[in-house]
């Protein structure tokens, strides 16, 4: 089993595991050793699975003006955790590709591997959440195809990503491709950055 195949299992255990409480304060349970790139990758997804939910909780129109704040704060500081996790995944990438000799004419790719997972961990809580609306009996047929669909559409998504994935990771191992790291350098959280915060000193 290659990396990005048992990352699919990983992706798919922690939202399954997630949905046994369907809580957003559930404590989360890693069965992985800390320090394992397992164990980032099962965080990882957790963290993307608590925020799906996050944002449906306060897409409520009738929600508390007050708890609509304190909830996107919540969604900000997750949007924060998810890239400083993403990073450090990508620090695992590093420590793997980064002594590989290039060849003449390696490519460089649009993003990082660690966001390509990124993406694939959000697409194990999609395919999820579309099933769920599949397998209701209180829709229209119409409404029923519709989702029916869309999930065809995400598995054949999670198949062509499982596959380009692997590719780009290959191409590291041979050097085809150059392996860089951006990170973020997200302004907004940062204090001595964000004028808003930075102005009320």
């Amino acid at each position: 089993m290659n990396f990005v195949e048992s990352s699919n299992n990983i992706f798919a255990q922690a939202v399954k595991d997630y949905h046994r409480t369907d809580n957003v304060d559930a404590p989360i349970n890693n069965p992985y050793a800390a320090g394992t790139i397992e164990h980032d990758l099962y965080l990882k997804n957790w963290i993307d699975t608590v925020q799906w939910h996050l944002e449906d909780i306060i897409r409520d129109p009738n929600i508390d003006p007050i708890a609509a704040l304190n909830l996107k704060r919540r969604i900000d500081k997750s949007n924060q955790d998810r890239t400083d996790l993403v990073e450090r995944i990508d620090s695992y990438f590093w420590e793997q590709f980064h002594d590989i000799q290039p060849q003449p004419n390696a490519r460089i790719n649009t993003e990082s591997p660690a966001w390509a997972i990124d993406r694939l961990s959000i697409l194990h809580v999609k395919l999820w959440h579309m099933q769920e609306q599949v397998d209701r009996n209180d829709v229209s047929a119409e409404q029923h195809k519709k989702c029916a669909d869309k999930m065809a559409v995400l598995k054949e998504q999670l198949a062509d990503m499982t596959t380009s994935i692997s590719q780009l990771l290959a191409d590291y191992q041979d050097g085809t491709r150059i392996m860089k790291v951006y990170r973020q350098m997200k302004m907004y959280n940062d204090p001595t950055l964000n004028p808003v915060l930075y102005n009320k000193k």
